[in-house]
């Protein structure tokens, strides 16, 4: 998706050439993987979507701006009040981790700088409390690139009618949206490992395992268009925003855009096949096909972009150099924010589990069905860290306690396998626990917040529009002074 585009809309005879195209691809693919030899550094990257507010903490729609003050590192996203930083790649052993916090730390600071010259404030959080209908209705709200626009006239030309958002937590929002707008309030973090193609599958295997553990401990997006819905909403409300399906279409059991998946793997493979398979392209885009030797590293054009529009939560990425090829997880289910130090310990945790799970003599998707797994994700989407899961030998659990007795353990001799420095293994972890032990999160400090504000407030009512500026005030303090976000104190 990262790939301009040259069209708002396409022809039939440009879907049908781009379809040629892509399966000349996957055949290419399949080849390369057979033959080549990749690279497999171990390195570990991560890319953050922010926010842009103004003095009253309303969303602003002035990226570009902001932008012309930073470097190549930013770029813009989706919503004209979005943009995005992507930190260089780093070696996770020794202090690879400390360096990933002071590089997102640096990189948050220029981004609140380049904010700052326009009079704005940068915030990380993952659906945007004082984002509102109206301006998601608005004429303004995307960012003028034809990447946008066609992705967002694609999607509603496949679905053939508006894009419905409906989600019930303790409140419920029902509203039809004429494009993808409601895509935009979702900012996520995601975390790119890179591995060998023959550990691939295990790697995937192991997020999938684990994704609803990661959940709900970082749950940061509770509050929708100022109601009060799941613990992590942004992953329903991403999914019906680019939802090309019709209700009939869901009930045939079509697949959906944005997706967990249906099995465990065994391959790399399996997951380019089923994109191809299964997903009709929305962005028909082609470049001439080049010759090449079984040395080369095949671009793959047609296959990369088709591959950024079905958007699994943990998704394959294929990435092609002059100096070779490699492939990583891009893993994509985590919100934005609160603060580095969050960020970071969520990282060191997928980083740790997903290293300790891959070892393991008889791994734990041997021993779970792939159903099980979605569901804990669904669960811990909806519940947060407060949420009940199902895990091998132990049964229904609460994700907290599973954290604390299973995974925290799991994930030290992980990162110990990595030759993470003992401190920073212990520094890191110590924060998913204390999440752990006072069931305290993102999501948990912002519902809590809300309730000393406005207690008993309706959506869209004075009070909770009121409430929510001043829930963002203090959010933003606490964000600036780095404190990690179970220790954030609930008060008026």
């Amino acid at each position: 998706m990262g790939e301009a585009v040259s069209s708002k809309r396409y022809t039939p005879e440009e879907r049908t050439q781009y379809r040629e195209k892509l399966a000349e691809n996957l055949e290419l693919f399949d080849t390369y993987l057979r033959h080549a030899e990749f690279k497999s550094a171990g390195t570990i990257g991560l890319e953050l979507e922010l926010n842009l507010i103004d003095s009253d903490n309303q969303p602003c729609l002035n990226n570009r701006k902001v932008l012309d003050h930073l470097d190549e590192e930013y770029q813009t996203e989706i919503g004209a009040f979005n943009l995005e930083l992507n930190h260089p790649v780093l070696q996770v052993a020794g202090q690879g981790l400390k360096n990933l916090e002071r590089g997102v730390a640096d990189r948050l600071q220029r981004a609140q700088k380049a904010a700052e010259a326009e009079g704005l404030r940068v915030a990380a959080i993952g659906t945007l409390p004082t984002l509102t209908t109206d301006l998601l209705q608005s004429e303004g709200w995307m960012t003028e690139e034809n990447r946008y626009e066609a992705l967002s006239n694609s999607v509603i030309d496949a679905r053939g009618e508006f894009v419905r958002i409906e989600l019930a937590g303790e409140e419920t929002y029902r509203q039809e949206f004429r494009d993808i707008a409601p895509e935009s309030s979702c900012t996520s973090m995601q975390l790119h490992l890179q591995v060998a193609p023959n550990r691939f599958a295990e790697a995937w295997n192991a997020s999938q395992a684990i994704a609803a553990a990661q959940v709900a401990m970082s749950a940061n997006s509770p509050l929708f268009l100022g109601h009060r819905l799941w613990h992590e909403s942004r992953i329903p409300i991403f999914t019906q925003s680019i939802d090309t399906r019709t209700p009939e279409l869901v009930n045939q059991g079509v697949r959906p855009r944005v997706w967990f998946g249906e099995r465990w793997i065994t391959s790399v493979f399996d997951l380019f096949e089923e994109n191809v398979r299964y997903f009709p392209p929305l962005l028909p885009e082609t470049k001439d096909f080049v010759e090449f030797s079984e040395a080369d590293a095949p671009k793959l054009f047609e296959l990369v972009l088709h591959n950024g529009t079905v958007w699994r939560w943990n998704r394959p990425i294929y990435n092609s150099s002059d100096s070779g090829a490699h492939i990583r997880v891009e893993n994509r289910l985590l919100p934005a924010g609160p603060t580095p130090v969050d960020m970071v310990a969520d990282a060191a945790f997928y980083y740790g589990l997903a290293e300790f799970l891959v070892g393991e003599n008889r791994p734990v998707w041997s021993r779970m069905s792939f159903a099980e797994a979605e569901e804990n994700f669904f669960h811990a989407a909806r519940d947060g860290i407060l949420a009940r899961v199902k895990w091998p030998k132990i049964g229904h659990i609460d994700v907290a306690d599973l954290v604390i007795d299973v995974l925290i353990p799991q994930a030290r001799r992980g990162l110990n396998r990595l030759g993470i420095d003992k401190d920073l293994i212990e520094e890191y972890l110590s924060i998913i626990d204390g999440r752990a032990q006072g069931r305290a999160n993102g999501a948990t400090w912002q519902l809590r917040m809300l309730d000393q504000l406005a207690p008993g407030s309706a959506p869209d009512s004075p009070e909770r529009r009121e409430a929510l500026k001043a829930m963002m005030d203090r959010y933003l303090e606490n964000q600036a002074a780095g404190r990690p976000v179970h220790t954030w104190e609930v008060r008026v």
